[in-house]
């Protein structure tokens, strides 16, 4: 069973380029996901408070009787825990949740600007990470002005996890991540609902390569350094999802898939929205 690669942090921890994804799923599906997306070779499991499945999460974990060092579990909380001490609540109900003492990235799930504590948020993630409870720091959503804010106090994030996909490839964003050595980690590679899967020129580079038009999208993320985290929860999709290692796109395929590029359609606003 081949694992993903991984790529290292800021902190020293090794972040596979490839995770699963466990939104929206309840406890009974969580459970149930992440006992087979382990068994298939899932290292990294993203998971949040807002999820609601943290427990669930948690379950399919046990089920699946791995070491808990072999794996890579990130959660994220909402904006009542922007404080030092609301960032440690937070972390002592997730670890609960989960059935684990350590969480490997722990990540403000959103800004929230207009609350205007998220800075202090990150302070309290980058405190537990010198206490050994966290192995490293992360952001959700962040803007390249919020990560400013928390880079002029003094914290470079190892992760910033955001909307990525090549219809919204968020080039700026990412210049500003590779410019302070921040790990981008895509939400929603696979831009689903957007059509992405069915466009002409992704099946096209599938039916040369002999692989799904899934494949090829996911390849493209993680042949650039991003760090890829699809859900699913069939076994197929699963083991597909992560059969991804062995092919590579070339440079004119690279190209032809940024030609998907909408624009700013359709992503979500963290001035506006958070949670």
């Amino acid at each position: 069973m081949a694992l993903a690669p991984t790529v290292q942090l800021r902190s020293g921890a090794r972040l596979p380029l490839l995770g699963l994804g466990t939104w929206p799923l309840n406890d009974e599906e969580a459970a149930e996901t992440v006992d087979l997306a382990i068994e298939t070779g899932y290292r990294l499991i993203d998971t949040a408070e807002n999820y609601r499945n943290e427990k669930g999460v948690g379950e399919g974990i046990r089920r699946s009787g791995l070491p808990r060092e072999e794996l890579f579990i990130t959660t994220k909380f909402n904006r009542e825990h922007h404080s030092t001490d609301g960032v440690r609540r937070a972390f002592e109900e997730s670890t609960k949740l989960l059935g684990v003492d350590y969480i490997d990235l722990l990540l403000v799930h959103w800004p929230n600007p207009a609350q205007g504590r998220y800075v202090e948020a990150v302070q309290g993630i980058a405190a537990l990470l010198e206490e050994g409870l966290v192995r490293a720091v992360g952001t959700s959503n962040f803007k390249p002005t919020h990560l400013q804010h928390v880079i002029d106090a003094g914290i470079v994030p190892d992760v910033n996890q955001i909307q990525l996909d090549p219809q919204r490839p968020r080039i700026e964003e990412r210049a500003f991540h590779n410019e302070h050595g921040i790990v981008t980690e895509s939400w929603s590679p696979l831009g689903p609902g957007s059509g992405l899967l069915d466009e002409p020129g992704v099946a096209a580079i599938a039916e040369a390569h002999g692989r799904t038009a899934a494949q090829v999208v996911l390849r493209w993320h993680v042949q650039q350094g991003l760090v890829a985290i699809p859900k699913s929860s069939n076994r197929e999709r699963l083991a597909q999802n992560l059969d991804i290692f062995d092919f590579e796109l070339s440079g004119a395929e690279l190209a032809s898939i940024y030609l998907l590029d909408t624009g700013a359609a359709d992503i979500v606003d963290s001035d506006e929205f958070g949670h």
